[in-house]
């Protein structure tokens, strides 16, 4: 049985939150799991700061026995300090350099305009 870690959608339309969540892979997104070991709130509260809490020791544990993270929950535990952070892919499974803003006109000097 391999076993992943993985986000569950839940809340209302335009207001999702996840839960972290550890199961079998063939299990659907939103279907029967083995253990919640956090949570994750995607839109910006008050203060501006998305929100995530997670069962550290828990998660731990299960990444020593094989569980496999999701590519948003590897991202997401990478922010936590748990796993290496890993370089985000763009279309394609392109990786996207750090600093990238997307734009696709040419370079852009230090005061961000394209030179041409």
């Amino acid at each position: 049985m391999v076993v992943k870690i993985r986000l569950a959608r839940f809340g209302h339309r335009n207001m999702p939150f996840y839960r972290i969540f550890v199961a079998d892979s063939r299990s659907p997104r939103d279907g029967k799991h083995i253990e919640v070991v956090g949570h994750y709130d995607p839109k910006p509260e008050i203060d501006g700061n998305k929100h995530m809490g997670l069962k550290i020791d828990r998660v731990k544990y299960w990444l020593s026995v094989g569980a496999q993270p999701s590519d948003t929950v590897a991202r997401l535990l990478g922010q936590a300090g748990i796993l290496p952070q890993r370089a985000r892919k763009g279309p394609g499974g392109i990786p996207i350099p750090p600093g990238h803003r997307g734009f696709a006109g040419g370079e852009m000097d230090a005061a961000g305009l394209a030179s041409t």
